[in-house]
């Protein structure tokens, strides 16, 4: 991946040539050309995605890049209009260029709920855009390889899942010593607001704010979930159940929790969240 020096280069050439009025050689702010190497290993890396895909069962889909803002804002809020592409077409509607492929997804399936024979099993390989702050690594544009199992309530699917992605890893070479897997649960988190007596209707908003948690800076985060009535003690149990770095200090109300959402024995759940490796 490029460095920052690298991208401040890449923007000082693009207001160089345009002083000058010449044509500008670069790509827009953080995006990227592939040279026929680069989009060999492309190639193969979404290759490796679709294998695993194909392998599980999984049928591929796609829909366009560009969808409603309606479609991030019911998800997200207001404030996700802040990290999109977005604009007003010609028609006079707002649009967007797709930051992930789940609220496609959910679009799609509704669109199709009648029709549609469950369970379903798909996955989606899409190119994705985010305006935001960029960093080492981190552009506003990437690929998503989404799959998702729709229907099946248990944690089956999860389970499938996390088999998915662990043979993915085998087969391009990384081991439980280069990638760790880390399972979340929103029942947790409305578990621990529920706790403390957090109202039903804050649950959303909370979610919002806990989903950026490693994006924002620590007072940031406590303010906005101040701003939502969060007593302090809450915004610590949060942390402490769900965002430490250390999985072994998470406490035995955590286990126990994780026990009743998952139906298994602490014994599993410590496998779940402890493990370094995951394997079905």
């Amino acid at each position: 991946q490029p460095s920052s020096s690298d991208e401040k280069k890449a923007s000082k050439a693009t207001d160089d040539s345009s002083s000058k009025g010449m044509i500008d050689t670069q790509p827009p702010r953080g995006t990227r050309d592939f040279l026929p190497e680069e989009h060999r290993f492309r190639n193969w890396l979404f290759g490796e995605f679709a294998a695993v895909s194909n392998l599980f069962g999984f049928e591929q889909w796609d829909a366009p890049v560009l969808e409603s803002e309606e479609l991030y804002k019911r998800k997200a809020g207001e404030e996700i209009t802040d990290q999109l592409y977005n604009f007003e077409d010609k028609g006079k509607r707002r649009v967007a260029l797709r930051p992930e492929l789940t609220p496609s997804l959910a679009r799609l399936v509704l669109s199709k709920q009648k029709v549609l024979p469950l369970p379903a099993k798909w996955f989606a390989i899409g190119q994705c855009w985010r305006y935001e702050r960029m960093t080492r690594g981190r552009r506003r544009e990437h690929y998503q390889w989404n799959m998702d199992i729709i229907g099946v309530s248990g944690v089956e699917a999860e389970a499938e899942l996390l088999a998915a992605i662990t043979l993915f890893f085998e087969r391009v070479g990384l081991s439980s010593k280069d990638v760790g897997i880390k399972v979340s649960n929103r029942k947790v988190l409305q578990a621990v607001l529920e706790r403390y007596n957090v109202p039903a209707d804050k649950f959303a908003p909370v979610c919002i704010i806990v989903d950026k948690i490693d994006k924002l800076p620590r007072d940031q985060v406590e303010k906005e979930l101040a701003a939502l009535g969060v007593s302090p003690d809450t915004v610590e149990e949060i942390r402490a159940h769900l965002v430490g770095n250390n999985s072994r200090k998470w406490t035995s109300i955590t286990v126990c929790m994780l026990c009743s959402i998952l139906a298994v024995s602490q014994e599993g759940v410590g496998i779940i969240i402890f493990g370094r490796h995951v394997s079905i």
